[in-house]
């Protein structure tokens, strides 16, 4: 089965590959590996901002780790034009907008993880650090960059 046929069995689609916000590339490919700049969380109504522990709970955090993990993979797709080119996602870095008290910042990068092992299968098994922040761009929730191993 294809990614983009499991993609369709999850029920899910990908938005277009967002627009660096600035003086950075989207992604940058050495070698075999693809690094992926940090995606930040949006949905269809725009930026999903908030803070966890304050005005946001761990589930709503979740879902926010998953927009970002969609924006990874249209990324993913824009740099090697197929997810089917995937090897392995070798590594997440997740960042919180979380208070100081606020401690499930691995259960709110689950969702983001728990996306990569749903379309990749044990190639979506990877390293990962889930990291508090007192802010994050533009006031959003979360960001999550990667590593991926392409072919």
């Amino acid at each position: 089965m294809s990614i983009d046929d499991r993609l369709d069995e999850l029920g899910l689609t990908l938005p277009p590959a967002p627009a660096p916000a600035a003086n950075y590339v989207p992604y940058v490919r050495s070698g075999n590996l693809l690094f992926v700049s940090g995606q930040i969380s949006a949905n269809e109504d725009g930026l999903i901002l908030g803070r966890l522990g304050e005005d946001m709970e761990t589930a709503e955090g979740a879902e926010a780790a998953r927009r970002c993990g969609l924006a990874l993979l249209a990324q993913v797709r824009a740099a090697v034009g197929s997810l089917d080119r995937v090897r392995q996602v070798v590594r997440l870095g997740g960042f919180v907008n979380s208070t100081a008290e606020f401690t499930e910042q691995p259960e709110v990068v689950n969702g983001c993880s728990d996306l990569m092992a749903q379309v990749f299968g044990d190639a979506g098994r990877h390293a990962r650090a889930a990291i508090s922040a007192n802010a994050l761009p533009r006031g959003v929730a979360v960001e999550i960059e990667a590593v991926f191993e392409v072919e």
